[in-house]
């Protein structure tokens, strides 16, 4: 009985360990408080943005945590906390929290992790302030299609003058 719990935890932690080095940023969250349909909402809003959400046992995650090098950010573990971990979008897990804490306030936003590198509350803040990847992307192309656009514009100005002028040649025949 004793080696099954023991190869249970070690099965968790291995699971945990996995998830963090495929995600390219985690938060951690306190949760108490929230009630049932609160958390659903909050799986939710998470689910929709590509997150993974997860509760696990803080010993478990702190050992996780721990053997990857990461013990700083194991000192949060204390109190209810689960962890969200962002696979694609680097700020749908910052983005998805900051959002919900704003409405919850039962909701805490610890610390998180982006890119291998610990990052304090006001840098998940700042982190869900940036834009999806979509509207970058739009910005993006929008500022490589600008002088494209311009330079027809010039051109088409350039034929206007010239169509005008030439209308302007054949009135003068006409008289």
């Amino acid at each position: 009985m004793r080696e099954a719990v023991l190869k249970q935890k070690e099965s968790t932690v291995a699971e945990i360990k996995d998830k963090i080095e495929k995600a390219s940023s985690m938060i951690l969250v306190e949760y108490r408080g929230l009630n049932v349909e609160d958390v659903t909402e909050l799986r939710k809003q998470y689910r929709e943005a590509g997150v993974e959400y997860k509760v696990y046992k803080n010993t478990l995650m702190k050992r996780a945590f721990g053997e990857l090098g990461y013990e700083e950010f194991a000192e949060n573990f204390k109190g209810p906390n689960a962890i969200a971990f962002a696979y694609e979008d680097i700020a749908a897990a910052a983005r998805v929290s900051s959002n919900f804490a704003k409405t919850h306030e039962k909701l805490v936003i610890k610390s998180g992790i982006v890119d291998g590198k610990l990052i304090e509350l006001n840098e998940v803040k700042a982190l869900a302030e940036l834009p999806t990847r979509e509207v970058l992307l739009s910005q993006v192309l929008g500022g490589l299609n600008a002088p494209i656009q311009g330079f027809a514009n010039v051109l088409s100005g350039t034929m206007r003058s010239l169509v005008i002028a030439l209308d302007q040649v054949r009135a003068q025949k006409e008289q």
